[in-house]
């Protein structure tokens, strides 16, 4: 809304300072500040609201020290980051940009399957909450609505890298791209074109195309066919990442704490991907209008960092799933989005270790029993984080160390831009 406000007064009668509002870099600015407002301010108001109508956390008895504490901390304080990264993207954002109605559409659609499953566990107290089977349906049509319109959208195009002799290096230039009113033009930069490219870590000429897949098994004249692969592909890392979110909510500001850390490495990636001055610097692919995104990644930054003001150790309010399923989610298309999803495993390993230790507790304790018997545990308990919590060390320890460990594999991300 404000975008366009500014930009017609800008037009029209040349205001000082309306310019602005055409810079990425202003705006993602005050989409973190608009969130954190908004967060910080409405958030003790609907804590407020969600303890006088006992929307309270049934937590089950898992035998762990402070857990009892917890009992009846308000839940579904999803509302307030999902509160808290809408309204900054509406006023903010450009909102006929194709990926930011894709963010949109995704934390909207799995923050009601998340509001959903947390209403049947505290209004119907049922402790199982929505049906897992309901759960994946609605990650799977979420999946395809996300793989279909990257895959099939005339706007969802690539551009081929630069000629690596010439190097693009005007001051002036990064400026210019870094507006929305203007589209600097490489003249070195090849045509923008319709592909399933993404790009791989570690590896020089880093880019794998999903098409091949298709057409290594059916052959060439299958190419267009592509989408078979693709579509499946965006289904499984969106329900991945958002139930390793989903795993990860145990402890007080770990979710919440451990996406702002994603969030900054996934905006980072995204301006980089979207400035064709540094993608050619960088020799990765360029995307166009993904620049776009860096103003919703930081309303995503700005609603997790003041909600961690209420929900860090002892937390005020719990997120739920409405606030875990739709985080997960946002970082999943996103990083399918900015086609950066193969750093995932890198970048979400504290998402992909909880969720891998409950997979091999369960298939563990299963063969044990099937076998011997009687199931016998890897791990005194999962998700790892319960694992710490049994063997003595304190909650906020535990959120800390998951924090640093989240920064260096952040970093790490980062750097794997150079590391080929």
């Amino acid at each position: 809304m404000f975008y366009y406000i500014f930009e017609f007064l800008d037009k029209s009668f040349d205001l000082p300072g309306t310019g602005l509002f055409q810079y990425i870099s202003f705006r993602a600015g005050m989409a973190v500040i608009i969130s954190l407002i908004i967060s910080l301010l409405f958030g003790k108001k609907i804590i407020n609201y969600l303890k006088k109508k006992q929307i309270g956390e049934n937590v089950r008895d898992l035998g762990l020290e402070g857990q009892k504490d917890k009992q009846g901390i308000p839940t579904m304080g999803g509302l307030i980051i999902i509160a808290a990264i809408l309204v900054p993207t509406l006023l903010l954002s450009k909102l006929e940009n194709i990926y930011i109605i894709l963010m949109i559409i995704t934390t909207a659609w799995l923050g009601l399957i998340g509001l959903t499953d947390d209403y049947i566990k505290v209004f119907r107290k049922d402790k199982r909450g929505l049906h897992g089977k309901f759960k994946i349906f609605g990650q799977v049509l979420l999946g395809v609505i996300v793989g279909a319109t990257l895959f099939f959208n005339d706007s969802v195009v690539i551009r081929e890298k630069a000629d690596t002799e010439h190097q693009i290096t005007s001051h002036q230039g990064v400026l210019d791209i870094d507006r929305q009113d203007k589209e600097f033009k490489s003249p070195f930069a090849k045509e923008s074109v319709k592909s399933t490219k993404t790009t791989i870590p570690f590896v020089k000429d880093n880019e794998l195309d999903y098409s091949v897949i298709i057409t290594a098994i059916f052959g060439e004249k299958y190419r267009n066919l592509a989408y078979l692969v693709y579509i499946p592909i965006v289904i499984l890392i969106i329900a991945a990442v958002s139930n390793g979110a989903n795993l990860t909510d145990g402890l007080d500001g770990l979710a919440t704490g451990t996406t702002a850390i994603i969030g900054v490495t996934l905006a980072v990636l995204a301006y980089v991907s979207g400035n064709i001055l540094f993608a050619d610097y960088l020799n990765i692919m360029y995307i166009p209008n993904t620049g776009e995104l860096v103003i919703f990644m930081a309303a995503v930054i700005g609603a997790c960092i003041g909600f961690l003001w209420y929900n860090s150790y002892p937390a005020q309010v719990f997120m739920g799933d409405t606030g875990s399923l739709s985080l997960g989610g946002i970082i999943a298309v996103f990083a399918i989005v900015i086609r950066k999803e193969l750093l995932l495993p890198l970048l979400c390993g504290i998402f992909l270790i909880e969720s891998l230790s409950v997979m091999m507790q369960v298939a563990w304790f299963k063969y044990t029993k099937r076998k011997y018997g009687e199931g016998k545990r890897i791990f005194r308990m999962a998700p790892m984080h319960h694992h710490y919590q049994i063997k003595g060390y304190h909650e906020a320890k535990i959120v800390q160390r998951f924090f640093i460990i989240g920064i260096l594999l952040a970093v790490f991300t980062v750097i794997t831009l150079k590391i080929r």
